[in-house]
């Protein structure tokens, strides 16, 4: 296990009393290499090799690519689809080799890897000490569907609850959580809504075709972003945009895209939501009515993108075979701050 900081906390404690005083020490804290930073999941080659994870500090110094493979000498597996967290630890999913990988989010060391009771799982959310992980099962067929529940004191599966077709995004709201189904390898158009505290379904929504994206904004509402179904399904559909109220679990309202139009990504800063189309990144206020028509930014990796703290976050998975890269943006000035070659397909970007 690797550190790189170490910071030395010294408690001095004078103890009033008729018979004692005197000074306690409290023993080191240690800060691992990881600790603040930027994640960068890196699905690697499909079928083929590993996946990878990359850091960047917070002071944008440096990338670090393979931290996994560096820190613990074995590879993630393949294909690394998204990295999820509690309070101390990251949940690294790789859907093809049917594995989670628990790590310390500090210093990336291995906890434990959990590969029972998982078919292709996508997505993973902690919720008052137990995970939730997203599975297509077989991602042609539409009734293997489940979302695994896991003790997070022992890292094993110990339920499943059934659901839809395709559960892709994954987030909560208090003890509700929201998966949004975006159909595996075909289409579909559902937000499942789970009691957290029953761990079953109470209820679906239908939601606009392949819902790919989900963000809470402020005050509690759920926008989910989707995509429409593709010309090549031979019933294309458009994308669309769409607030949902968490309170009731309604639709209450929603934006069309035209129909050949197929948004990704949903982005949020605390007063706009920001998504990509067509190679180029688009920000719309949560009050607005109508998509806007000029672009934010243009000619920008759009592989993976989010917002945060004034900073627009995207990744370009280049040729699919070579190292792809991250590049950051200043919202205001729409000015690039810096470019890192990453590993191969990144595809999930996170904060530590």
């Amino acid at each position: 296990m690797r550190f790189k900081n170490v910071v030395s906390v010294i408690a001095i404690g004078f103890l009033i009393g008729a018979c004692d005083s005197g000074i306690k020490s409290l023993d080191p804290i240690f800060i691992g290499d990881y600790a603040s930073g930027i994640l960068v999941s890196n699905e690697g080659p499909f079928n083929n090799g590993t996946g990878t994870v990359s850091f960047i500090p917070n002071d944008l110094s440096s990338a670090e690519n393979a931290i996994y493979k560096k820190v613990n000498n074995t590879d993630l597996g393949n294909v690394v689809q998204s990295i999820g967290f509690d309070e101390n630890r990251a949940y690294v999913v790789a859907n093809v080799s049917n594995t989670i990988t628990v790590v310390d989010r500090s210093t990336f060391g291995k906890i434990a890897v959990i590969s029972e009771g998982l078919n292709n799982p996508r997505y993973f959310l902690a919720l008052d000490g137990k995970g939730y992980v997203t599975n297509w099962g077989d991602p042609n067929d539409v009734t293997d569907d489940f979302i695994a529940m896991i003790n997070l004191m022992t890292n094993t599966v110990e339920g499943t609850i059934p659901v839809d077709f395709g559960p892709e995004e994954i987030i909560s709201r208090q003890r509700t959580i929201y998966v949004a189904h975006q159909g595996g390898f075909g289409q579909n158009n559902k937000v499942s809504v789970i009691d957290g505290s029953t761990d079953e379904v109470s209820t679906t929504i239908e939601i606009g075709d392949v819902p790919k994206a989900m963000q809470l904004d402020a005050v509690g509402n759920l926008w989910v972003l989707s995509s429409g179904k593709p010309s090549f399904s031979g019933e294309e559909t458009a994308g669309s945009l769409s607030k949902i109220n968490t309170t009731t679990n309604e639709v209450e309202s929603s934006i069309d895209f035209s129909v050949t139009e197929h948004p990704n990504h949903l982005g949020y800063d605390g007063t706009n939501l920001y998504y990509t189309l067509d190679g180029a990144v688009y920000s719309i206020a949560t009050s607005a009515t109508q998509l806007p028509t000029e672009k934010t930014f243009d000619g920008v990796g759009t592989y993976a993108m989010t917002v945060r703290d004034g900073r627009l976050y995207t990744t370009d998975a280049k040729d699919f075979a070579s190292n792809g890269s991250l590049s950051i943006y200043d919202l205001s000035t729409k000015d690039e701050v810096k470019t890192f070659e990453l590993g191969i397909i990144p595809g999930g970007i996170y904060f530590n």
